[in-house]
């Protein structure tokens, strides 16, 4: 993806959470220049890779395959074994019409994904196999602690206010129906270089060419900017 493209999509989507009423926290705004002045207060942010992640899962064309994502608060794996601190994490999707995220699942992340507004989130589903392939089997999900159950490949339909659990193993595929939606992710710890299976191969970070300075930094962009040594 190009620089260029990607401050588009950071403008574009601030301006569509701020519209939704969703107000992200101050160190979304830094700029390049002010994340050089940044110290040892600021590693959680580093470590847990808060903030902007922009991705057309490197397949060159970010409208039909991508996603944007907000990583708002996050733990570590640490976390989880000793059940102290946060064992959680939360995150906020855009999701435009037909722009699709690829079919995936996560081998220890049990997550719910909810829909704050905007138009409808489809979500199609299928069961993992023990080699990580796809069964025909029906799958059945709870939405809202609701139990539902739908085919192999079926798919339900999230409008405002609803959500459902995915849990590890369950592989899902989703985009936008009608309008852009605002999607919120609430999450055991997240690690999106670890518990991503994608069901066929993709980038999960793109590739960026820098035609232009960066808005705001990626949080694949931290380890050129942040130095704890200032």
């Amino acid at each position: 993806m190009k620089r260029s493209e990607i401050n588009a999509i950071i403008r574009d989507a601030d301006n569509f959470l701020k519209q939704q009423r969703f107000y992200l926290p101050p160190f979304s705004y830094w700029t390049p220049d002010e994340w050089t002045t940044k110290g040892e207060e600021v590693r959680e942010i580093v470590d847990r890779r808060l903030g902007w992640d922009i991705t057309d899962f490197g397949q060159g064309d970010y409208e039909k395959i991508g996603l944007f994502v907000f990583t708002v608060r996050n733990g570590g794996p640490e976390n989880l074994k000793t059940g102290a601190g946060k064992t959680y994490c939360e995150k906020v999707l855009v999701v435009d019409v037909d722009q699709i995220t690829p079919l995936h699942f996560h081998w220890l992340k049990t997550e719910d994904i909810i829909n704050r507004g905007g138009g409808n989130l489809i979500v199609q589903l299928y069961n993992a196999s023990p080699d990580e392939g796809l069964l025909d089997t029906d799958v059945t999900v709870r939405m809202d602690g609701v139990a539902v159950t739908v085919k192999a490949g079926g798919t339900v339909t999230l409008t405002p206010g609803e959500s459902i659990t995915l849990e590890p193993y369950c592989y899902h595929k989703f985009w936008g129906a009608e309008s852009r939606v605002l999607v919120g992710e609430v999450s055991k710890v997240n690690d999106d270089n670890t518990d991503n299976r994608f069901y066929e191969p993709v980038g999960r970070f793109p590739a960026i060419e820098e035609d232009e300075a960066p808005l705001h930094l990626l949080v694949n962009d931290y380890e050129r900017y942040y130095n704890t040594a200032k």
